[in-house]
């Protein structure tokens, strides 16, 4: 491989006449900058991007951390903020966390030894005070522009970007029992997280001010994904008090408690009611009368590179928070009689 004291022997100069023609920094005298140039292109010499950052101590490079990114949600999430970052001069690096804080950890000392510009970070928890203070510490050694976006974490100080969470399960509740069902129950979240716990204190307030609170024996603890979804469901569907109406707590875990429900035979809208939270479109490509509570994962991801370039632009502006509204769409799985 040609290096760059290569090209500067080839050209005739130093090695730093070279550095300063690639990074157009430094004063070159204009025939010599052709000379350079001509021998680079004729070697198609590229200076690795560890060489850059390390002479340039910034590079363009944008960082994004996720904790599930074989989630559909999160692939979308993912492909908002490349749909920005593609109308900028800025490249990005993706880094899955797994849902485990020690894994978020490396990532972000990876992205330090990168020199990123900035960070979008959808942290792996929020319920371990120990954690989030570790997580915070390593934001602040990072130093970067950064958007938490989806998962707020206590303390936080960065801005961020995320969803009605609240509103979301309420709104449920209410289209439930406006659907004419009077026992509600629910496969929430992980509850460690707050995102789920949001969900879940909405749906309650709902069927509270509806006039139908939620029996403790209803609710069965889901964690975000579909195989705690179907254990959960099952044990739903086969007792001898299962619910009229469902909600499910996000699209794993609608696709583990519709899984359940076929396995027992069972159709939606005809022997049990349900509304998940997130929209599923591979179950609109089947015709399948899922109704939901949907949310522009797309415009999130967008929304969060662009909060991130004005941080970016502006580091001393305040604080801003995004919130992503909500939007019910029923299809007939909210009532009994669809």
């Amino acid at each position: 491989m040609v290096t760059i004291q290569d090209i500067a022997e080839i050209a005739g100069v130093s090695k730093a006449t070279v550095s300063r023609v690639i990074n157009r920094t430094g004063y070159v005298n204009e025939k010599t900058r052709e000379r350079v140039q001509a021998v680079i292109d004729q070697y198609h010499y590229s200076p690795s991007a560890s060489a850059v950052n390390l002479s340039r101590r910034e590079t363009n490079t944008i960082g994004v951390i996720v904790p599930e990114i074989a989630n559909t949600f999160f692939g979308e999430l993912l492909h908002g903020i490349g749909e920005v970052i593609d109308q900028t001069d800025f490249t990005s690096f993706y880094f899955d966390s797994d849902n485990n804080s020690d894994k978020e950890e490396r990532a972000i000392l990876a992205l330090e030894q990168q020199r990123v510009r900035g960070l979008l970070i959808t942290p792996a928890q929020d319920s371990d005070a120990a954690v989030n203070r570790r997580l915070y510490s390593y934001l602040e050694r990072l130093n970067v522009p950064t958007v938490v976006v989806d998962r707020d974490f206590p303390g936080s100080k960065w801005d961020g970007v995320f969803f009605e969470n609240y509103q979301s399960g309420y709104c449920a509740a209410e289209a439930l029992i406006a659907a004419g069902n009077r026992t509600l129950g629910m496969i929430t979240g992980d509850l460690r997280l707050k995102i789920a716990r949001e969900r879940y204190e909405g749906f309650l307030q709902a069927a509270q001010d509806g006039g139908c609170p939620v029996s403790e024996q209803h609710i069965y603890q889901g964690d975000f994904t579909i195989e705690g979804a179907y254990a959960a469901a099952k044990r739903m569907l086969e007792s001898d008090d299962r619910p009229q109406a469902v909600l499910t707590s996000n699209n794993l875990t609608s696709l583990g408690f519709l899984k359940a429900v076929t396995e027992k035979g069972m159709q939606i809208g005809r022997d049990i009611a349900v509304i998940g939270i997130d929209h599923i479109p591979e179950l609109d490509i089947l015709n399948y009368g899922f109704s939901c509570v949907a949310r522009d994962t797309v415009q999130m991801g967008r929304l969060a590179m662009q909060v991130l370039l004005e941080r970016m632009q502006n580091p001393d502006k305040q604080r801003q928070i995004c919130m992503i509204p909500h939007r019910l769409i029923l299809k007939g799985s909210e009532k009994m009689d669809a």
